[in-house]
């Protein structure tokens, strides 16, 4: 996929704008894109935003999260995005915000140069903090927002020695299922509106007038679907429903005990649901019957990394 071209479709709606407001969403992310950490891979410094609870136990092994932004977003925003800063305080995991590179900030997932640069990034981050900090192997998991959730997808096959469960939210996936060979199943968990303006469910092309038909997205079924056959899984998914607007499947009987699950969101947008939520002009509504994050998190406790 050209990510670039990923970008543009996501802010296209900013062009529209009155210039003074261009300009105080500029002001905005300049000010508001903060990092607490800087580490050097392949040669560039790359950032992140590191959260670490008050309730931190060097003498326990303590889970790591790493929470990827979507296109053209940013560390802090995706903190305040997800929250998992406040379910890290009470269940007592670290969370780290890594940083995209170029200006607007992306992730690379598409077969380009940059992809394997992103995946170096990562594994030197999770180095850093396993020098810094005691973090509990078996328990290193990968989410993100859109592209966020696209470069989700490229750690579960790039690092699945490293990370245990991976979950994603608005997914922009492009990269074919095929793509990834890594034998190992890798649970995971997404969450997905039904009315996403960016990421169609149902598939189709990103919905940008200036490159019409250049970025296709597989539908949200039937990419869980191949992930569900990646992790050798039952054929025979359950579904229930979760509220009025929330319905879940979930494929069971997987290698490894690597399930799969995915929550779609009748009439939701490209949000995450129970988090902070976007304008809706923008994205569409932000859903209040599930907590994205909270039920990520529950996943992500049920998968520790399995050996082979």
């Amino acid at each position: 996929m050209n990510v670039k071209k990923l970008v543009v479709g996501a802010m296209l709606v900013i062009v529209g704008l009155p210039v003074a407001l261009i300009l105080t969403v500029v002001v905005s992310v300049a000010v508001l894109d903060r990092s607490n950490g800087t580490i050097v891979s392949s040669g560039r410094p790359r950032s992140y935003l590191l959260y670490v609870p008050p309730s931190y136990d060097r003498a326990k092994p303590t889970p790591l999260v790493i929470s990827l932004h979507g296109a053209a977003g940013w560390p802090a925003q995706q903190m305040n995005l997800s929250r998992w800063n406040r379910l890290a305080e009470t269940q007592g995991f670290i969370v780290v915000y890594p940083s995209g590179s170029d200006v607007p900030k992306v992730w690379h997932v598409d077969r380009g140069g940059g992809l394997m640069h992103d995946v170096t990034f990562i594994s030197a981050l999770i180095d850093t903090l396993e020098a810094a900090y005691n973090i509990d192997r078996t328990r290193i998991y990968a989410n993100g927002m859109s592209i966020g959730g696209g470069m989700a997808f490229v750690l579960s096959c790039t690092l699945s020695d490293r990370i245990a469960a991976v979950g994603m939210v608005s997914a922009a996936q492009s990269l074919a299922a095929s793509w990834c060979t890594d034998p190992r199943p890798v649970p995971m968990i997404e969450f997905h509106g039904a009315a996403d303006p960016i990421v169609p469910y149902g598939g189709g092309p990103l919905r940008d007038p200036f490159n019409p038909a250049t970025v296709m997205f597989p539908a949200v079924r039937d990419w869980v679907a191949s992930w569900a056959r990646r992790n050798r899984c039952g054929t025979n998914p359950v579904e229930s429903a979760v509220a009025a607007d929330v319905s879940r499947i979930e494929y069971t009987h997987c290698a490894q005990d690597a399930a799969v699950v995915l929550y779609t969101i009748r009439g939701g947008g490209h949000s995450w649901p129970g988090g902070k939520p976007l304008p809706q002009w923008w994205v569409g509504p932000t859903s209040r019957s599930v907590d994205a994050t909270s039920e990520m998190w529950a996943f992500f406790r049920a998968h520790p990394l399995r050996g082979n």
